[in-house]
């Protein structure tokens, strides 16, 4: 459960609050549900197409299919049930649901998180192509609704951008006035390649051989079938003789408590980014960031004087960003704290709730009415 997920309960509540009838359907149980359910919603599971990679090859192209048909039939059930006035998909990865929209003459709304710039222009429209049968787009950067936009420019004209409503700490636990010790480090988010956790250990090695003491606290978890890189991880750690420095804190619910904790936090993916949440999360906690000056790192990290942008794929401008936080610690202490006040204005729960509800109103869908939600959880 990560940022997109957290996105879809505050968008819940937010109908919710506007007086509309929620039912979320999931393709299988986890950590939302009870979360959905907490914040109004009826939750019903039905097997639905999820796209992924693994479903471009040969030998995935049976299950592309038996997926297809299982969620059409579901789908069809389900609609039948609810009779919905608005689907809301929370994600271009499940496509049916904008199709069966279509089908049943229901408005229909996705709300894109992804933004696959960098992927080839194939690739790109073919996970663009069934956004053309949705009446409404709202994407969570200018970033990801430039992507839709150089997919397929009709795209650009029924989108609308709202930045992520972030919920901060129920208390800022101000950064500590001095570092006497060792710089704590903070990663959040799945363990992934393309998120770079490795470059952060390799980082910490870097600030050691600088006679700069580091700790580093990686929060999350990987996707199924992606332990091999976990055990990449242990084995970098072992090799850099960092077990007493590096520790894998594994999916944790909330991230106050490690912010709390720790002095600076690093976003540092490879690849393009649609958002940060995790960035947001950092300045909401009054701590300086560091992220890699992409996509839409660059525009969640975009006006925060303690946050830091830095070449992806650089281990040493990494460490470059974070010696210059252990070395200039008031100055960035003193702005972090200022930050904070902006970004809990920018990133307001409430206001992200607002305009999210107004989105579904410009397309003709009162208060009072029956909202379908749908969710890749």
């Amino acid at each position: 459960m990560y940022g997109s997920d957290r996105v879809l309960l505050e968008s819940v509540s937010g109908f919710v609050r506007s007086g509309a009838a929620v039912t979320v359907t999931v393709p299988a149980d986890g950590p939302l549900v009870p979360l959905l359910e907490e914040r109004g919603a009826r939750v019903v599971f039905a097997p639905t197409l999820v796209l992924r990679k693994s479903l471009m090859t040969p030998k995935g192209l049976i299950s592309l299919v038996s997926q297809t048909i299982a969620g059409l039939r579901a789908g069809r059930r389900l609609m039948r049930e609810v009779r919905p006035t608005l689907v809301w998909t929370n994600t271009i990865t499940i496509p049916l649901w904008t199709l069966l929209a279509r089908l049943f003459r229901v408005t229909s709304i996705v709300h894109v998180h992804e933004a696959e710039g960098s992927a080839s222009r194939a690739v790109m429209r073919t996970l663009a192509f069934p956004l053309l049968f949705a009446d409404q787009l709202v994407a969570n950067s200018n970033y990801s609704a430039g992507v839709l936009r150089d997919s397929f420019a009709r795209l650009g004209d029924r989108c609308t951008v709202v930045y992520n409503g972030v919920a901060g700490p129920d208390a800022v636990a101000p950064p500590r006035a001095s570092i006497d010790d060792d710089l704590r480090v903070l990663y959040v988010g799945r363990l992934s390649p393309r998120k770079g956790p490795d470059l952060i250990i390799e980082a910490i090695a870097a600030l050691r051989d600088r006679g700069i003491p580091a700790t580093l606290d990686l929060v999350g978890a990987v996707f199924p079938g992606y332990e091999w890189f976990e055990d990449q991880l242990r084995d970098s750690i072992a090799a850099l003789d960092l077990r007493d420095r590096v520790h894998l804190r594994g999916f944790q619910d909330s991230p106050w408590p490690f912010l709390a904790a720790s002095d600076v936090m690093v976003v540092p993916s490879r690849l393009d980014e649609p958002f940060g949440n995790t960035a947001v999360e950092s300045v909401l906690a009054a701590r300086p960031v560091v992220v890699s000056d992409t996509s839409g790192l660059r525009e969640a990290a975009w006006g925060y004087r303690s946050a830091q942008q830095v070449e992806p794929g650089d281990t040493q401008d990494i460490a470059d960003a974070l010696e210059r936080v252990w070395s200039d610690w008031t100055r960035f202490r003193s702005e972090a704290l200022a930050d904070e006040l902006v970004a809990h204005e920018r990133h307001s729960v409430e206001t992200y709730q607002r305009r999210i509800s107004e989105a579904a109103t410009a397309v003709g869908v009162g208060v009072g009415r029956r909202f379908g939600v749908r969710s890749h959880a």
